[in-house]
C-alpha cells in the first residue's frame, strides 16, 4: 500500500532525554567560552542563553512547548553566535558549531535507537520502500546524532527544521518534502509520535498516517490516524509499512 515512508526522528525512532538544567552544564559551557576569550559567569550565561532563545522565538512559536527541543524554528547557530559577540569574541562557523555540540552533549542525557529500528529500517528499504526524514529539529545537533546513531544513511532525503525556516505541523514544512522528491502523497505515510505536528500535520498534507505512542510523546489524547500503536512496537510497525 505505501511506497514511501516518512519519519519523524525523536520520539519515534530515537528515544533522546536532554535537560538544560543538569549539574555542571553552565560552568562547563562557561569555561568553553572562556577559552576564547568570552568571559561569562555560569549563571549569567544561562539567563543570556535564555533570553536569546526566546527573543528569537517570538512570534514563531510553534503548537509544541512540550518537546525535547524548545525552539526547533530558529536556527540555533545563531544563539551561539551572538553568545561570543556579547563579550567581544570573534567566532567563525566551525567554533559556533562546536559551542552548540558540546552544550548538547552536555545536556544530553540519554540518546539511543529504539529496540529494532536499525532492523526496521533496513527491511523496509529492502522491500523497495522511500525513506524520509521530516523533523523539527536543530541541523548541528541532529545530523550528526543520527551519524553518531549510523542510521542517516537509511534515508533518501532528510529534512530538518532549522534548515527550512518552518516546522511541523506546519502545511510549508511537508510540502517542500514532497514538491522536491516528487512524492505521490496517496501512496505515501508519516510515522511519528506526535498527534499534532505528526498526525494532523500529515493528513492536512493528504497523508496516510501511523501514530505511535512512546514515552515522550506529548500528553494528549490518541489522534485519528489510519494506524495507531499505543505503545512502541518497532515489529508492527515494519509489518504495516510493508504490507
Amino acid at each position: 500500500m505505501y511506497d514511501t515512508c516518512i519519519f519523524d526522528l525523536y520520539g519515534t525512532l530515537v528515544d533522546i532525554r536532554t535537560e538544560e538544567s543538569a549539574p555542571g552544564l553552565w560552568e562547563k559551557l562557561a569555561l568553553f567560552y572562556s577559552y576564547y576569550g568570552a568571559s561569562w559567569q555560569p549563571e549569567e550565561l544561562k539567563n543570556a542563553y535564555g533570553l536569546l532563545t526566546l527573543s528569537m522565538s517570538e512570534g514563531c512559536r510553534g503548537l509544541r512547548r512540550d518537546s525535547h527541543e524548545a525552539f526547533p524554528e530558529i536556527r540555533i547557530e545563531d544563539v551561539f553566535r551572538e553568545l561570543f559577540r556579547q563579550k567581544g569574541a570573534e567566532a567563525d562557523d566551525a567554533l559556533i558549531t562546536h559551542a552548540g555540540q558540546f552544550f548538547r552533549i552536555l545536556s544530553t542525557q540519554r540518546l539511543r535507537l529504539y529496540e529494532g529500528t536499525a532492523d526496521m529500517l533496513s527491511a523496509i528499504r529492502s522491500a523497495g520502500k522511500k525513506l524520509y526524514l521530516l523533523s523539527n529539529a536543530q541541523r548541528i545537533f541532529t545530523r550528526y546524532e543520527m551519524h553518531s546513531l549510523g542510521i542517516s544513511s537509511y534515508f533518501d532525503g532528510i529534512y530538518i527544521s532549522s534548515e527550512h525556516g518552518c516546522k511541523k505541523p506546519d502545511l510549508l514544512f511537508f510540502e517542500k518534502l514532497l514538491s522536491e522528491y516528487q512524492i505521490r502523497r496517496e501512496t505515501a505515510i508519516m510515522i511519528g509520535n506526535d498527534g499534532a505536528c505528526d498526525i494532523s500535520g500529515a493528513k492536512q498534507a493528504g497523508l496516510h498516517t501511523l501514530y505511535v505512542r512512546t514515552d515522550i510523546s506529548p500528553k494528549e489524547p490518541l489522534p485519528d490516524a489510519d494506524h495507531v500503536l499505543e505503545r512502541m512496537d518497532m515489529e508492527r510497525i515494519k509489518e504495516i509499512l510493508i504490507s
